[in-house]
This record gives C-alpha cells, sequence and structure tokens, in this order.
C-alpha cells in the first residue's frame, strides 16, 4: 500500500500525525519531510546481536534500539555477497531484475536504466548523502558515479576490494581523491571507522534541519580483523586462541577477541548516533534503519560457528539458505514506531525505496519489486500489503537460486549442470534449519515453485549459468 493511499484509509492520517507528534492541520502544513537514516553493517550474521540472540559479544546500543524500535525477524538482504545486495537496496528490484547480479566491475547504470532511492529523495527535496563504502558497484566505480547515481555528498571507499582493508591509502569525496601517506592497508594514523563516524556527525551537525536521506555503508565486521586496542581489551583473555595468518586480508594473532570488538565497536558508533539525533532534537522526525548487507562471513580468519553467528539459521555468505539472507533488521523512530516491539513481516532490501519514496510523498513511476513497509513502521499490520514471492540468484560456485513464498523456501543449487539438480523444498514454520528437504513430499509446491522460478527473472549482462527465462 503507497503511503497517500495509507493515509486515506480510516484513520491512516491521524495515525501517521500522531506518530509524527502532530495534530491534524498542523501535519497537513508541515513542510518538513522526516529525515532517513539506513545503517548497513558489512557481513554481521543473524545472530551476531543480543537482541537477535548472541551471547557472547556485547551490543548493548543496538540491543537498546531494538527495545525503543520494530525489530524484523523475517527480512532479507537484498544478495547474499555485497554489490547485487546493495544494488538490490538502492534500486527496489530483486536479483532477477537488478543490473548488478554479483561481485565485479559491473556498477549501476546512467538513469532512467537504473534510477535510485538517492534520486527519488533528491528530487523530493532531500539532502542525500553516502559515507563508507560506495554501494553503486563494486570495483572499478568512477569518481564521479555515487553524485551522478542521485548522492549529494560522498565520502569514502569507491573499490571494495580497497574496503577490505582499514587504513585506506586514498578516499574519495565528491569526486576528489584524498590521500593517506601514512596508510598501509593493516597499519597506519588514519583508521577508516574513524574517518567515516566523525564525517557522520559532522554531516548531522551541518543538515540538522533537513530533509535529509544519509546512507552509512560500513565496513564492520568484514573480513580483514581489525579493532583499536581499547575495543579488544573488553574481551581478551575470554577466548582460546589460534593465531590467522592471512596475504590479502589481515593477519591476527586473536581472532576471536578482534571479532567481538569490531562488533562491539560497530555497536557503539549507532548508539552514538542515536544519540546524537536526540542531543540535536531531530531524533522524532528522523527514522534509522540497521541492517546487514548479507549473512554471517566465514572468511578473513572469522569463524561464524564460534559465535553463533547465522544463530539459528543454515548457512551463511554465499549461500541462498536463510543465514546467508536473513539478516537483522531493526527501525528506530521515537514517537512513531511503537517501542519494543517485533514483526514477522516479510521483507526484503528491495522494498526500501518503496517505504522511503512514500515517507517523502513521492512518486516512483518506474518498475519496481518492493512494497514499502510504511504501514508496519505505522503499527498498522492490517494495511499492510504482503509478497507474493521473494526471488535471489547467485552466479557464483556454480550458480543457484532460492524463493521465498508463504512459509515455503525453495532453493536450486548447481545451475551450471545438466540437468538441473532437483529443487530443495522446505518449510520454515517447522524448519527454520532447512535441514528437512520435503520435496519428494510436496510436488505441487515443487511445480509451484519452478513456475515463480520462471517468472521472476529477465536476462542480464552477466549472465554465467544457463538461469532458463
Amino acid at each position: 500500500m503507497q503511503r497517500r493511499d495509507f493515509m486515506k484509509t480510516a484513520g491512516g492520517a491521524a495515525l501517521f500525525a500522531a506518530g509524527l507528534g502532530l495534530g491534524m492541520d498542523s501535519a497537513a502544513q508541515r513542510a518538513t519531510k522526516p529525515n532517513i537514516i539506513y545503517v548497513l553493517a558489512d557481513d554481521l550474521g543473524y545472530g551476531d546481536l543480543g537482541c537477535y540472540g548472541q551471547e557472547v559479544i556485547k551490543t548493548p546500543c543496538i540491543d537498546r534500539m531494538a527495545a525503543e524500535g520494530l525489530k524484523f525477524t523475517e527480512h532479507y538482504a537484498g544478495s547474499t555477497v555485497c554489490a547485487p545486495s546493495r544494488a538490490c537496496l538502492l534500486t527496489g528490484k530483486h536479483t532477477g531484475h537488478v543490473h548488478v547480479r554479483g561481485n565485479g566491475d559491473i556498477t549501476l547504470r546512467p538513469s532512467p536504466k537504473d534510477i535510485t532511492v538517492a534520486e527519488r529523495l533528491q528530487a523530493a527535496g532531500y539532502h542525500t548523502a553516502m559515507i563508507g563504502k560506495a554501494s553503486v558497484g563494486c570495483n572499478g566505480v568512477p569518481p564521479e558515479l555515487p553524485n551522478e547515481k542521485g548522492f549529494d555528498y560522498f565520502f569514502g571507499y569507491l573499490n571494495h576490494v580497497d574496503a577490505h582493508h582499514y587504513f585506506p591509502e586514498r578516499l574519495y569525496r565528491n569526486g576528489e581523491e584524498i590521500a593517506y601517506p601514512d596508510n598501509e592497508l593493516h597499519e597506519g594514523t588514519h583508521y577508516s571507522h574513524d574517518l567515516f563516524y566523525e564525517d557522520v556527525m559532522r554531516y548531522l551537525d551541518e543538515h540538522q534541519e533537513g530533509p535529509f536521506f544519509l546512507h552509512w555503508s560500513m565496513q564492520i565486521p568484514h573480513a580483514s580483523l581489525y579493532a583499536p586496542e581499547e575495543w579488544k581489551a573488553m574481551y581478551r583473555s575470554q577466548f582460546e586462541e589460534e593465531p590467522v595468518v592471512q596475504r590479502h586480508y589481515r593477519s591476527e594473532p586473536e581472532p576471536r577477541t578482534t571479532f567481538a570488538a569490531m562488533v562491539s565497536r560497530m555497536d557503539w558508533e549507532v548508539g552514538q548516533l542515536l544519540d546524537k539525533l536526540k542531543e540535536l532534537g531531530i531524533a522524532e522526525n528522523t527514522l534509522v534503519i540497521f541492517t546487514s548487507d548479507n549473512g554471517a562471513m566465514h572468511e578473513g580468519g572469522h569463524d561464524r560457528f564460534f559465535f553463533d553467528s547465522s544463530g539459528p539459521l543454515r548457512g551463511g555468505k554465499r549461500d541462498l539458505y536463510e543465514g546467508g539472507i536473513r539478516v537483522p533488521h531493526i527501525a528506530w523512530w521515537p514517537g512513531t514506531v511503537t517501542p519494543g516491539t517485533e514483526t514477522a513481516h516479510t521483507s526484503a532490501f528491495w522494498d526500501f525505496k518503496a517505504t522511503a519514496c512514500d515517507l517523502a510523498d513521492t512518486a516512483m513511476p518506474e518498475k519496481t519489486d518492493g512494497i514499502s513497509f510504511l504501514p508496519t513502521l505505522c503499527g498498522r499490520a492490517d494495511a499492510q500489503d504482503e509478497h507474493e514471492y521473494l526471488y535471489w540468484e547467485f552466479h557464483e560456485q556454480g550458480g543457484k537460486r532460492a524463493l521465498r513464498f508463504g512459509n515455503w523456501k525453495a532453493v536450486q543449487l548447481s545451475m551450471s549442470q545438466r540437468p538441473f539438480e532437483p529443487i530443495e523444498l522446505y518449510d520454515l514454520d517447522t524448519d527454520l534449519a532447512e535441514e528437512n528437504d520435503l520435496a519428494a513430499e510436496h510436488p505441487d509446491i515443487v511445480a509451484q515453485a519452478e513456475a515463480l522460478f520462471a517468472e521472476a527473472r529477465t536476462r542480464c549482462d552477466i549472465e554465467q549459468f544457463n538461469f532458463p527465462v
């Protein structure tokens, strides 16, 4: 349901106005639209936060965010790796339709081929910013592309391989290179998360009048293991450690201590963000979403099994089982989102564009796979439209694809083989860990999945396997 339609429902406008702390008259006249902040962690697993079941790593700030906000239990990333997941987020399309379907040199295309949520919000009067990893591609991103894709301000990494390291030799601000000659990838004097955190705080000071859209695109807790000493000290001597020696990523003598410290540092940054909004007096006019770009990693020396980073889910990054794509997702908006609530509404990254456009009350004439979850944010589950299905495809590891439709999950692997591997079928209501393949017992549901697979995609420029159209 679109925002304008939701506002026409019985009590819809009154509920939205009340959520903003306004009377109907002032709501109708208000010129300022809600600010939107989207915080995206990198490779954070479904089970890495206390509010999602983590028992060892301390995340008090994000746990408080959930206690003061709305926790989604069935939210999905755009993909199981970085670049396509972020492309889905920005364009409102799933990986059967989005142009960027894998990591590599491919980027978002000029509009009108790929119109981002930032472009739509920019046209609606928002100042737009992206700080951290560029979400408009993966490798080979031209310096001017973040600005061309709708961000008035960009500061961060263009190349995601460079973003594997926390002491950058260079970053980019609005197309201009900034050199850090004292940095050497794994060591140096300028820690990237300090730089980004300070830039976020400065941005909020300068744009507190709003409306603004800020995409804080974090590196933490991606595979190269590094954390400042004060954060490692929180966990030192709690774990048995086996040093890891890496070539591309950072070698680390205390990998478990360091990973836990990275997550806690990230948690502190989120807490500082929420406190800043309260300090500036704009918290009640700002929606903050926190989530992760895909499931838990198992690389760079991190062992996702040690911390139970996927929680009750099967798999992790690069899998299309739940552990690879179901991610934490918390919405915080004092005065609008009911504190301490939880929703099982099935949603995905490609819903964010529709939701943001509804919040800005701006049109989105281009096709989208997304459905606005504004009614869910406002506590109106009765007004919330639902997806017929969610779809993913992944062009690595032999090619694979998956569907979520109702309580059913269909997964198909080894798409490079002929004939195709059979479709696996799981009932997520009774088998969240996807341990019992029920395909043989439900041929009718498998046939439904086959039809949806055929419907869900168009061909793209990076076809590697025999995905049928």
